[in-house]
């Protein structure tokens, strides 16, 4: 039981926490409409199913202590957000009065934006590779590490599809695409600025 509670608390915590993938939810969301916010968040909690069977596949015990296979996830995930970032910094605005006119991403798109930011965040390996190794116990049956695994899916899921409905929210929406020219420069930044400061992440952990 308290390594349930304890596997939960720091779930929550750990979901709640503003970073890359509340800025890419809160993006896709605004910018391109609920579809977009919640399939990301889709995309976020299969992300955190890679973290969680490498880890009980043992690859991250390798991950945790190789610091060059470290650097190349975190790198990886880094110039991905710079990307992205990039883009939405310097996407043009285009104001309409009816959000159905608004430009749309498809849904593969929007999914593999809410994938690629989480699996490829070293912030979650952390926060898996952390749980796993130091709340879970080696005798903890199999059934219940997946069950752990899947409820840190379905906490990230749940959550960010609260934010995906929140900022996707059309009264909302249409007030921040009347302002999207500097709400792009200001999450562009944040996306770019979350990059750099994940690629600076020590490789000692």
């Amino acid at each position: 039981m308290h390594e349930l509670i304890a596997v939960a608390i720091i779930t929550i915590l750990a979901v709640i926490s503003p970073g890359a993938d509340f800025a890419m939810v809160t993006r896709n969301s605004y910018l391109y409409g609920r579809r977009a916010g919640l399939l990301a968040a889709t995309g976020i909690a299969l992300g955190v199913q890679v973290h969680v069977m490498y880890t009980m596949l043992g690859v991250g015990l390798l991950i945790a202590k190789s610091p060059s296979l470290f650097v190349a996830i975190k790198l990886v995930g880094a110039v991905y957000l710079v990307y992205i970032g990039y883009q939405t910094f310097c996407a043009r605005a285009v104001v309409t009065a009816e959000l159905s006119s608004q430009p749309t991403l498809s849904k593969a798109a929007s999914l593999r934006s809410g994938f690629m930011t989480n699996a490829f965040n070293p912030k979650t390996t952390l926060f898996v590779l952390s749980t796993y190794t130091q709340v879970v116990h080696v005798d903890t049956p199999m059934t219940m590490q997946l069950a752990y695994g899947l409820f840190m899916s379905f906490a990230h899921w749940f959550w960010f599809s609260l934010v995906a409905l929140f900022f996707s929210d059309s009264r909302l929406r249409a007030s921040m695409l009347r302002c999207q020219g500097v709400l792009n420069k200001l999450i562009g930044t944040v996306l770019v600025a979350l990059g750099v400061m994940l690629a600076c992440i020590p490789t000692t952990h």
